[in-house]
């Protein structure tokens, strides 16, 4: 048994918190209900694509395919008939570029004479005959709770250096296949340095630009070297270079580079790459991208935009007190929060179809930060089809997946009410044919109050938890006090080397209307292990989710007691 294992068995009892407390037969969030047979979900709000919208329709559904939708659907005597009343249908969310359950590949070890101004491909971060899939864990939590918002099909992108590898487009369905929808989609290109910094080439964005260049004509070369001695005699063989080899569908124009950059300048470096070589792009990531709207129609580039949006802390500073050059400082700060929010509107006012990247965002801030951007002018159709119809486009699968249509695959959002709406939960998710269901949680009243929890949402208090899981029953707390404009916390559980309880800091402990997410650290058998936590809170009551690195999510409840701070 491997260390990580038996530290994890160690410790499975005392953290296992903050999940579904309800059964099988109310929710299935694990998706185990395949629609293998004829389903008819009808008296539903269909939104077939964005802008397109059937009053009490009906959606049949055949082996995992959309057999008809409208309103005059003629529903078959063997077909399961689901009634959804009240209940509002859209195409499954699409993610543009993702690294939910990715991996990092294990990395080759320097040799004793490393030269650090000519590495080999593999030591630069030059790798692009990796596939992602390799890498790829389809039952990590990170799915699971991406999936719980909505989103139903990914682009995954690899990890490593500036040429990590080959992307691949997976299906969020059941944990019992691969899920995979295509492989070598696309290639993923970065301005991150190799291994060691500056002192490694390319360890600067312009040894990044210079290598590349230098690989990709190679690549071009070797491309044609070898398609000429297919064709023709005479002609010495040409060397077989899996770098170079790797690279030939982007030189022949097969799949784009997926250029993941950061600002307007990152933007230009790729868009002038682009220019020189003639590949095609997408630009992950972007941001200030306002400021080279007209260079990304001229390159004909596509655009993924981040989910993720800043903290809005800055936005609430008090300056009064602060020296002139800090109140400029903070200024600058909140003007780039703004011009962040208005990026989606933005692209729409250019005229640009772009889709959403998840890199780096929460899952549970999906809706959320949607709102912001459609406060700050992006319209929700547009919002709705940069996480559908453009993003199938972009990703090349319009064919299948993207909009609700005959012939196209099962996968939809089922929600409690309109896309965006202040209310608004997933109460079902269709993807590759299964199933599955979420609880939903009681709606606010006329008061801006939860039903059923007499009051504004509150964590800060002493909180008690207990958990049942496959090792046994487990006990402990959480202690939250407000400080500010946030939150600091204690979490106590069994210490898993011996001697009662342990404790840890709460990190970065977040609430955003009734959701609360937290991290912590526990430490056994010499190993720290990074514990991830999200919630709902309803009244005196916690139930949510928790990521325990690879090994997936587990269930409890926590209650409050009556002690305040």
């Amino acid at each position: 048994m491997s260390p990580k294992l038996q530290v994890f068995k160690s410790i499975l009892v005392l953290v296992l918190f903050l999940s579904f407390h309800e059964s099988k037969a109310q929710s299935d969030p694990i998706g185990e209900k395949r629609v293998t047979g004829t389903i008819a979900i009808k008296n539903a709000t269909i939104t077939t694509a964005p802008g397109k919208t059937i009053q009490n329709g009906t959606i049949l559904i055949k082996n995992g395919l959309i057999e008809a939708v409208g309103t005059n659907v003629t529903i078959p005597k063997e077909a399961q008939v689901i009634s959804a009343d009240s209940l509002f249908i859209y195409p499954g969310f699409i993610d543009g570029a993702s690294n939910a359950g990715v991996g990092k590949p294990t990395e080759p070890e320097k040799p004793s004479d490393f030269n650090p101004a000519n590495p080999s491909d593999e030591l630069a971060g030059i790798t692009p005959w990796r596939n992602v899939v390799d890498n790829y864990d389809y039952k990590n939590n990170q799915v699971y709770e991406w999936r719980k918002s909505g989103f139903t099909i990914a682009q995954l992108i690899p990890e490593g250096g500036m040429i990590p590898g080959k992307t691949a487009i997976v299906v969020f369905g059941n944990s019992t296949s691969t899920n995979i929808l295509s492989q070598n989609s696309a290639m993923v290109v970065k301005f991150q340095g190799a291994r060691g910094g500056a002192r490694v080439y390319p360890g600067t964005p312009l040894g990044i630009m210079a290598k590349f260049r230098d690989v990709y004509k190679n690549a071009e070369l070797a491309s044609r070297h070898s398609k000429l001695f297919a064709s023709n005699s005479g002609l010495n063989r040409p060397e077989i270079n899996k770098t170079y080899e790797a690279l030939y569908p982007v030189v022949d124009n097969n799949i784009p580079v997926l250029f993941k950059v950061s600002d307007d300048l990152e933007i230009r470096r790729a868009l002038s790459l682009q220019k020189e070589n003639g590949f095609k792009l997408i630009l992950a990531g972007v941001h200030d991208v306002e400021k080279v709207t007209n260079e990304i129609i001229s390159a004909k580039a596509f655009v993924l935009l981040p989910l993720l949006l800043p903290d809005d802390k800055v936005t609430k500073a008090k300056t009064e007190d602060l020296t002139e050059e800090m109140q400029a400082r903070t200024k600058r700060v909140q003007e780039a929060y703004q011009n962040n929010l208005k990026q989606a509107a933005s692209l729409e006012a250019a005229g640009i179809p772009f889709g959403f990247t998840s890199m780096d965002a929460k899952s549970g801030d999906t809706f959320k930060n949607l709102r912001l951007m459609v406060e700050n002018g992006l319209t929700e159709n547009t919002a709705l089809a940069a996480l559908t119809i453009n993003a199938a486009n972009i990703l090349g699968i319009q064919k299948f997946a993207g909009t609700l249509e005959k012939g196209k695959l099962a996968n939809m959002v089922i929600l409690t009410g309109p896309f965006l709406g202040e209310d608004t939960q997933v109460k079902h998710v269709i993807a590759d044919g299964f199933m599955f269901d979420y609880e939903v949680k009681p709606k606010k009243n006329g008061n801006g109050e939860k039903n059923g929890n007499n009051g504004a949402v509150a964590i800060n208090g002493f909180w008690e938890y207990t958990a049942d899981t496959p090792a046994g029953s487990s006990s402990g707390t959480l202690e939250i006090k407000k400080e500010g404009d946030g939150y600091s916390g204690t979490i106590t559980y069994d210490n898993p080397d011996g001697g009662g309880k342990a404790s840890s800091e709460m990190k970065n402990i977040s609430l955003s209307g009734s959701s609360i997410s937290f991290s912590f650290d526990v430490a056994a058998n010499g190993m720290a292990l990074d514990v991830n936590v999200t919630g709902e809170v309803n009244g005196d009551q916690i139930s949510g989710n928790l990521s325990l690195s690879e090994f997936g999510s587990f269930p409890m409840n926590a209650t409050k007691k009556p002690i305040s701070f």
